[in-house]
C-alpha cells in the first residue's frame, strides 16, 4: 500500500490536485462511524473513475463511493482509505419523454430530476428520505424504502438500465436505455441496496410516469391498538389502489406531528394525543378518487374510529411528506436512537398485537410504523448515554431481532450510536443464499476493494 506521504501526489495526477482532498476537516465530513478515509476524489468523467478504481486495486486501497452522505451511515465498512465524491458527474445524459425514459449520471441530486421531469409532467416514483439532497445513485446503491413504494414497487421495477466501474477499473453495462430490453441478465438489478459493495455507479436508467391526475390522502384515528390493526387489515385486503398505506403507535404519531411544526410543515392536525393512526394515499382519476374515498369511509364507518378525515391537497401533501423523511427523522429524535427496518414475510394483526406487548417492557421509549409490503421501522430512543441504558438498548434491539428472525423475518439495524453497531451485526443472521452472495461479490469486485466489511456477512 502507497505511504500517506506520497498518495496524494498519486492521486492528483489521476484527478488533477483540485479535486484530490486531505485536510482533516474534509476526511471527516466523509466518515463513517468514526473511520474516516485518508482522502477524497470528486471524479468528473467515467474514465477518471475507472483511473481511481485501478489505482485502488493496484494498491489495495478500500473505495467508498459517496453521493450527498445522507445515507453514508448504512452499514459501515471494515476498511476505509478513499472516498468517492460522485456529485461531479451530475448530468441527464438522455431524456425521451414520449418513450418515458430518462438516463442520469449517478451524482445528480434526485430533487433536480424531480424538476426536470415535472416540466413534462412525469416523474420517479423514487420517493425516499433526505429527498431534497439525496443523489440518485445514492438512493440506489442504498436501497431505502420509497412511500410509493405499495402502488409503484421498489426501483427494480423501472430501473432499466445502468452503467457502473468494477473492482478492476473497467466500465460496465447492463440493461438498456429502454423499458423493452430483452438481451442479456439484469446485472443491474444487483447494484440495488448494495451499498457500493459490488461497484461505483455512474450512469442509470429509467422508465418513467406520468403525473397522476390528481392525489388524495386519509387519515383515521383509533384509541385502541387492535381496532387501528383491524382496520389497517381491512384496507389491504380490499384491493384498493394506494399509493402509500401505513399504520403507526401515538409514539410515532408524536415524534411525526414534531418533525411537521419543525419543518416548517404545520401541524398535521390530528386529533388524539394517545391515538394509533392509520394512513392512506391514493391518486388517480376523479372517479377513481371518489371510489376510494367512498369505501374508506364506509369501512372507517364500520371501524368506529375515533376521528377520521379525508384530507385536501395540502394537507396531503404534507402528510406524504413527513412520512417520506421518517428514516431522516427518527435517527435524530433523540441522542441515542437505534433504529430498525423490520420485514416479516406478512405482517398479521398479531405480530403487531405481540410486538407492542413485548415493547412495553422496555425501559426506553420507542416508536413503530407499519409501511407498506410487510416493511416496518422501530426506534429505541434515550436522551442518555450510560452503561445501564446502553445495556438495555443492546437487549432491546438483540431482542426484537431474536423474534423477528424466529418468525423468518429479518430485522436491519440501519442507524445506531458506533458502540451498538461494534457490539452487533447490524444485518441480522446470515441467509442460505450467503455463498451466492459471496461468489457475486468476488465476480465484480476480485480484489474486494470496494467498501469491505460493509455489506450483509462482511461482504
Amino acid at each position: 500500500m502507497s505511504s500517506i506521504a506520497n498518495l496524494s501526489g498519486q492521486l492528483e495526477k489521476l484527478v488533477g490536485s483540485d479535486r484530490v482532498h486531505t485536510s482533516e476537516a474534509v476526511r471527516k465530513g466523509f466518515a463513517i462511524a468514526g473511520r474516516a478515509p485518508m482522502a477524497v476524489l470528486k471524479p468528473r468523467a467515467v474514465e477518471e473513475v475507472g483511473e481511481i478504481v485501478s489505482f485502488a486495486a493496484a494498491e489495495k486501497l478500500a473505495v467508498v463511493a459517496c453521493g450527498s452522505r445522507s445515507k453514508l451511515e448504512l452499514g459501515p465498512p471494515q476498511r476505509y482509505d478513499l472516498a468517492l465524491d460522485m456529485t461531479g458527474l451530475c448530468q441527464i445524459a438522455h431524456y425521451d419523454p414520449g418513450d418515458l425514459t430518462v438516463g442520469v449520471d449517478a451524482g445528480l441530486p434526485l430533487k433536480e430530476l424531480s424538476m426536470a421531469l415535472a416540466e413534462k409532467n412525469q416523474f420517479l416514483p423514487l420517493a425516499v428520505p433526505c429527498s431534497s439532497t439525496s443523489t440518485v445513485g445514492g438512493a440506489i446503491a442504498s436501497g431505502i424504502d420509497s412511500t410509493l413504494r405499495q402502488q409503484y414497487g421498489t426501483s427494480r421495477d423501472f430501473l432499466i438500465g445502468a452503467e457502473f466501474v468494477d473492482g478492476t477499473g473497467k466500465q460496465c453495462k447492463s440493461g438498456g436505455r429502454v423499458v423493452k430490453n430483452v438481451t442479456g441478465y439484469d446485472l443491474h438489478k444487483l447494484l440495488i441496496g448494495s451499498l457500493g459493495t459490488l461497484g461505483v455507479i455512474t450512469r442509470l436508467n429509467f422508465r418513467t410516469f406520468p403525473h397522476p391526475e390528481s392525489r388524495g390522502a386519509y387519515i383515521a384515528t383509533f384509541p385502541e391498538m387492535e381496532a387501528a390493526l383491524n382496520f389497517h387489515d381491512s384496507l389491504l385486503k380490499s384491493g384498493l389502489p394506494f399509493s402509500n398505506l401505513e399504520l403507526f403507535d401515538p409514539q410515532f404519531s408524536a415524534l411525526l406531528a414534531g418533525y411537521s411544526n419543525q419543518a416548517g410543515g404545520g401541524n398535521l392536525g390530528s386529533p388524539g394525543k394517545n391515538a394509533w393512526h392509520v394512513f392512506a394515499s391514493f391518486e388517480g382519476i376523479a372517479g377513481v378518487m371518489e371510489r376510494i374515498q367512498r369505501e374508506l369511509q364506509e369501512r372507517c364507518d364500520r371501524a368506529q374510529a375515533a376521528h377520521n378525515e379525508t384530507l385536501d391537497a395540502r394537507n396531503s401533501q404534507q402528510w406524504s411528506d413527513a412520512l417520506r423523511e421518517s428514516f431522516d427523522w427518527l435517527r435524530s429524535a433523540a441522542v441515542n436512537v437505534a433504529l430498525l427496518r423490520i420485514v416479516l414475510p406478512q405482517w398479521a394483526p398479531g405480530d403487531v398485537a405481540e410486538l407492542h406487548q413485548a415493547l412495553k417492557q422496555s425501559p426506553l421509549r420507542s416508536a413503530f410504523a407499519l409501511r407498506a409490503c410487510n416493511v416496518a421501522y422501530l426506534a429505541f430512543r434515550s436522551e442518555g448515554e450510560d452503561a445501564q441504558t446502553n445495556g438495555a438498548m443492546g437487549r432491546c434491539v438483540s431482542d426484537v431481532r431474536a423474534r423477528v428472525e424466529a418468525k423468518k423475518g429479518n430485522a436491519t439495524l440501519l442507524h445506531s450510536p458506533a458502540w451498538l453497531k461494534d457490539r452487533i451485526n447490524v444485518w441480522g443472521t446470515k441467509r442460505a443464499d450467503f455463498p451466492l452472495m459471496q461468489r457475486v461479490k468476488q465476480a465484480f469486485d476480485p480484489h474486494n476493494i470496494f467498501a469491505p466489511g460493509r455489506f450483509v456477512g462482511g461482504i
